[in-house]
Formats: structure tokens, C-alpha cells, sequence
């Protein structure tokens, strides 16, 4: 008989489309594990709503393996060497990671490992194209995304097709050293996560649930209608992929063979971009491991943030600073742990440039109310935002919230629903209350200052500010700066 094999599942929470799973099960049976390594990832433990998300992601994964999945807390290399010891297991198979902190312990297992006479085999279970394999004629790593994505990738070869969920799998009885999922520590005491759980379906089928709504309601018209954010024209899939609980694989194939159906392909093309900004964010985080902390632009280590912690910062926390599509945004990201794309955009903008809060600032924010937080992504975005990283959209292209909310919520509709004090007001003066006039501010009961904060910064002022200081990053530091571009961009998701 053959011995078991170990599948350390990680951030591939499924079992479709699986392709550690799918090699471990040919072996016979399987012993299925989840480790949590809050010590490993030191500053980079999850924040708290990826930690809810993960809490019953973990749930949802216990219930498709009929109860039989492993759960520890701890040191992987201890656990699994332990385990391996235990259940002669010969094979540990896993699928990778790109995390800096991760392929360094995951290099360090799978050596110690080895040395034990463990057969270690890892697969790509996350990416499309692996970042080693997409390199310029010279051999150096792409930074800009179009000549990456349209020559590196597209023209390299076409993402494979995904595998089936393995068949009659073999699972190894549940060990008594098993942990809960509740004694994994992953819900906050407090419950403040209860809020987040009428927006989602959290685990595999409530990932495919999305997938298929958003192929029936949203591919259509993706390319424009992604800008809107009360509109259905997102897929919301962010979470579901930075977990695992479904590869981009299926959504790349899914999504292609409904768009031909339909007759949609450049609404197709523009999805398929962005799942391709999310493979240049982990190109980028691979091929430049201190992404999230260094600019990647140095120059902009001379830039002048205003760094010291102030009341600016907790009103763009706490979505009140007054300007409405801004406060939307960050309400939105506290009462669901999502934020529209578009919206990202706009806050992180008003972040580091109006306001001139250093973007680590914002990262750190995301990261512990993101429940789509992504080493990658979050540091790539708020990178591409700042205007310091790869592919940087240029710093003197500041986002004006009032012409974004007038061009992309028009009817007010996304800022009634997250700003109910400004829903009595008409749709044409929510996007800047301070300009409506006293008497329809008085029918509508809104006192600004008291029932609605006045805008905390002026936008004119503020981005002759951010100019300014942009200008101390040049060497002459004398450059005329074209003028602000407030139009629909090509951008990756914060």
C-alpha cells in the first residue's frame, strides 16, 4: 500500500481546479491540512477582516472534506515534520505562494524536508503565468504593465484550462490533535465582523455563485460600467481569488466562453486586464520583494509627507471628511470589507495626494479592513496611486472626488447608501454639500458642521500643495506639470 501524501492547503482553499490536490489524490489517500503562521508572517499577519473571511472560508472547506481537514496553529516545518513522522507520510504537495516571507519559509521547509527523505512537490495554483518565466529579451523583469501583459503573457501562452474536482478522494480519517476552526482565534472578540456577513457567501460555491452572477449580469457591459459603483458591473471576486476559493483559471476560461456567446469581447479583453494587473502586482512583489515598504521610484523618498499621525487621517478613516463619495468609499470598506474599484481610486488619491499622508498610511488601513488584503495588490495599487511605483499613474494626475462622483454616481446612489444623512438632499448636491444652498440644506435637515463634516481640506489649495511637493522630487525641481486628468484610466485594483 502506498503511504499517505500530506496536501497543505494554503491560499487555495477549493477543491476544483486544485493542482496539488489533483497530483496528491492520484497517490491515494490524502492527509488534508491548514496552518496558521501568524509568527511566520510577522508584520504581515492578516488584518481583521481577512482573518473573518479566512475563519469561515476554513469552515466552508471543512464541510467539502466531509470534516477530515487538519487544523494547526504554529511553525509549518514543526507540524509538518511531526506529522509526516506520525502518518509515514512520504509527500507533503502544496500549491505556492509569492509572499516574500513565504518563499523564504517555504524554500527552508522544502529543503528540511527533503533532507528527510520527504518527496516535496509544489504547483502554480494562483497564478496564470509564473513571474519567473516573463522576462524582457535582456532578461529583466517588465515595469510597465501593457508591454507585460500583451507581450510578456498573451503572447507566451494561453492561461490553462482548469482541472476537475478530483474524484472519490481518499481521506485520511481526522487526527485527534486537530485544531477547531473556532480555536484557530480568527473572529474578533468583540463580533464587530457580524455587520460584514449579509454581503457575502464566503468558500468555493459562493465564489462560483459570483463568478456565474457576474458572467450573467456583468460581462456585458464590464469595460464602462466597472467605473460605476452602484451599478452590478463588477465581479466582487477579489476575496474568493486572494483565498483560493477560485483559481484565476476559472474565471479567465468561464468568463471567455460566456463573452463569445454573448458577442462582448472587448468588455472580455478589459476583464481579462484585470486579472492581468492582478498578475503584475504578484510579478511585481516577486521580482521587487520590498514592494511593500520601499518606492519603488526612489526619488520619492525625498517627497514631503505629512507624516505624523493627525485628525485628518481618522476622518479619512472614519469616512468624514467631508467630501461624499470620498466618505462613501470608506464607509463602504468598514460595513463590508470591500470597495469598489473605482471608488479605491478616488480615496487613495485624496490620501496621498490632498491630504499628503504618506501611502503606507492608507496600505496599513486596507490591509485590517480589506477582506480581499493582498500583499500584492495593496502594495502595488497604493504604489500605483502614489505615483512612486512600477507603471505609476504620474503624481500630477490627482483625482477631483467632486467631477469623479458627478461623472461616475450622477444620481447619488451610491452615497445615499452609505451616507444616510445626505440622502434627503437632491441627487445634484450631494456630491458637494457645501455648495447647496441654504434653503435646501434647511428642507432636507441637514446642518453641515453638525449633521455632515465640512470638507477638511481645500481641493484647489491641496493640489497646489501636492504639486509643490512633488517638485522637491526632481533634480531641478523647476518642471511645468501638465494639468489634472480627471478622465477614465486603464488602473489596477487597490
Amino acid at each position: 500500500m502506498t503511504t499517505p501524501t500530506i496536501m497543505w492547503f494554503r491560499q487555495d482553499l477549493r477543491l476544483a481546479d486544485n493542482p496539488a490536490l489533483h497530483a496528491a489524490c492520484k497517490r491515494g489517500a490524502i492527509i488534508p491540512v491548514y496552518i496558521l503562521d501568524d509568527i511566520g508572517a510577522a508584520e504581515w499577519k492578516m488584518g481583521g477582516a481577512s482573518r473573518w473571511w479566512l475563519h469561515h472560508s476554513l469552515t466552508s472547506l471543512q464541510h467539502s472534506l466531509d470534516g477530515c481537514l487538519n487544523l494547526y496553529l504554529g511553525d509549518p516545518l514543526t507540524v509538518l515534520t511531526q506529522l509526516a513522522e506520525e502518518t509515514q507520510a512520504q509527500a507533503v504537495f502544496w500549491n505556492r505562494c509569492y509572499e516574500p516571507w513565504r518563499i523564504s519559509r517555504d524554500s527552508h521547509i522544502k529543503s528540511r524536508l527533503s533532507e528527510a527523505g520527504v518527496d516535496v512537490q509544489s504547483f502554480n495554483g494562483s497564478l496564470l503565468w509564473e513571474p519567473w518565466e516573463v522576462l524582457k529579451q535582456d532578461g529583466s523583469p517588465y515595469k510597465v504593465f501593457t508591454p507585460y501583459y500583451r507581450n510578456g503573457c498573451l503572447k507566451r501562452s494561453t492561461p490553462r484550462a482548469p482541472l476537475p474536482e478530483p474524484c472519490n478522494m481518499d481521506l485520511a480519517a481526522k487526527r485527534h490533535d486537530s485544531l477547531l476552526v473556532d480555536e484557530l482565534g480568527l473572529l474578533p472578540d468583540l463580533r464587530w465582523d457580524k455587520k460584514l456577513e449579509g454581503h457575502w457567501t464566503i468558500g468555493e460555491a459562493g465564489a462560483k455563485d459570483r463568478l456565474d452572477r457576474f458572467i450573467s449580469q456583468g460581462i456585458e457591459d464590464y469595460k464602462a460600467g466597472r467605473n460605476f459603483p452602484d451599478k452590478p458591473y463588477v465581479s466582487r471576486l477579489s476575496p474568493a481569488l486572494h483565498f483560493g476559493e477560485i483559481s484565476p483559471n476559472s474565471a479567465w476560461h468561464a468568463s471567455a466562453e460566456a463573452a463569445v456567446l454573448l458577442g462582448r469581447e472587448n468588455d472580455l479583453d478589459t476583464f481579462h486586464s484585470e486579472l492581468g494587473w492582478r498578475e503584475f502586482s504578484y510579478y511585481l512583489l516577486y521580482h521587487f520583494p520590498k514592494l511593500p515598504t520601499a518606492n519603488l521610484q526612489s526619488r520619492f523618498d525625498r517627497f514631503p509627507w505629512v507624516n505624523q499621525s493627525n485628525s485628518s487621517l481618522e476622518a479619512w478613516q472614519n469616512g468624514m471628511t467631508g467630501y461624499p463619495i470620498v466618505d462613501a468609499g470608506m464607509r463602504e470598506l468598514w460595513e463590508t470589507g470591500y470597495m469598489h474599484n473605482r471608488v479605491r481610486m478616488i480615496v487613495g488619491s485624496f490620501l496621498v495626494k490632498n491630504l499628503r499622508i504618506h501611502w503606507r498610511q492608507g496600505a496599513n488601513w486596507f490591509w485590517d479592513c480589506l477582506a480581499d488584503a493582498d500583499l500584492a495588490s495593496n502594495s502595488a495599487s497604493w504604489q500605483w496611486i502614489a505615483g512612486c511605483g512600477a507603471d505609476a499613474a504620474p503624481f500630477f494626475r490627482i483625482f477631483n472626488p467632486v467631477t469623479q462622483s458627478r461623472k461616475f454616481d450622477a444620481d447619488g446612489n451610491y452615497i445615499r447608501r452609505y451616507i444616510p444623512e445626505l440622502a434627503a438632499l437632491p441627487a445634484k448636491y450631494s456630491h458637494a454639500p457645501w455648495e447647496t444652498p441654504a434653503d435646501i440644506l434647511d428642507n432636507a435637515g441637514i446642518t453641515l458642521g453638525k449633521d455632515y463634516p465640512k470638507p477638511i481640506v481645500d481641493l484647489i489649495a491641496s493640489r497646489q500643495w501636492a504639486l509643490q511637493a512633488f517638485k522637491s522630487t526632481k533634480e531641478n525641481g523647476s518642471r511645468k506639470l501638465p494639468a489634472d486628468d480627471t478622465g477614465v484610466l486603464e488602473v489596477p485594483q487597490l
